[in-house]
């Protein structure tokens, strides 16, 4: 019989759920995913070398591009879609590929993952580049749809990042820089949803904030690059300008009407004492950075 791999593996505790009274299989399954945020800690060099080599490459104007199949793929897909209400990063600049397609989000295409072929040419109809970021995920770390996107990306010249679930998997061997997030057997046999999910989701918000940080979309804790669009957004763009500045309400709410709610504009205009206008200019020159910005002053 052929080894499983660690995702596929059969949990050598957890063997009679269906005995649990609910409170135990509950705080089980709870006891279970707290592995997920251990086995990123454990990953967090591979992250951090990742961070490293992908910034720069994205202040050049490059795309992060995310691959995977299923609840790999929707999380990627999760990811990228968050990158412009939290840090105005360009929807065009952050793209999701599911296989099986957008739909593939709400019913589940599970034959599409065994397609090397069209992770391949899904990847290659993007047209990657050298200054673009692929990520690629998947828990077992063979899956070939990924594999085939992986193939592309590397023949494209495009940075490749691989997340997975299973150290010394064909996806680790595939990319540039392997995250193995080591998060054992499931409880549920084979159901990747659960911690190695949860551990992907962290190792994901982890790699985009961090890039997110260094590309200076936030400056000391602050979401200084949000999309205002709603009430709620507008009152901490407001929240933020005061905190990041020491204005008061009005003072905040006066920068922000005068540059269309952009934060980090605002925070220039009022730390320099300059017109909207001047204070973008100060931003593009400083490639975004307000420490930077405000040095101009």
């Amino acid at each position: 019989m052929t080894t499983p791999s660690s995702t596929e593996s059969t949990h050598p505790t957890h063997t009679q759920l269906q005995r649990y009274d609910t409170a135990t299989l509950v705080n089980s399954l709870i006891d279970d995913q707290a592995q997920a945020a251990r086995a990123v800690a454990q990953a967090g060099p591979a992250l951090a070398a990742a961070v490293e080599a992908a910034w720069p490459l994205l202040q050049q104007g490059g795309r992060l591009l995310y691959v995977g199949a299923g609840t790999s793929g929707r999380l990627g897909v999760l990811d990228s879609v968050e990158l412009w209400p939290t840090f105005s990063w360009p929807r065009d600049r952050a793209v999701g590929l599911l296989a099986g397609g957008p739909q593939a989000m709400f019913i589940a295409a599970e034959g599409s993952e065994d397609r090397e072929a069209l992770g391949h040419q899904d990847l290659c109809d993007q047209k990657p580049g050298l200054t673009d970021v692929v990520v690629l995920i998947a828990a077992s770390g063979s899956t070939p749809y990924v594999l085939g996107a992986a193939r592309a990306a590397r023949a494209s010249g495009a940075l490749t990042i691989g997340v997975t679930n299973n150290a010394h998997s064909p996806l680790c061997q595939a990319v540039a820089h392997p995250v193995v997030l080591d998060t054992g057997p499931e409880m549920i046999s084979g159901s990747t949803r659960l911690k190695a999910g949860t551990a992907q989701k962290i190792a994901l918000n982890t790699l985009s904030s961090a890039l997110m940080v260094r590309l200076h979309k936030v400056w000391g804790n602050l979401m200084v690059d949000l999309q205002a669009t709603n009430e709620k957004l507008r009152k901490r763009a407001l929240r933020l300008t005061q905190l990041a500045t020491g204005a008061d309400a009005s003072q905040a709410q006066e920068a922000l009407n005068a540059c269309n709610y952009q934060v980090k504009t605002a925070v220039v205009m009022l730390r320099a004492n300059v017109s909207a206008e001047r204070a973008s200019q100060m931003l593009q020159r400083s490639q975004g950075s307000i420490e930077a910005a405000v040095s101009q002053a």
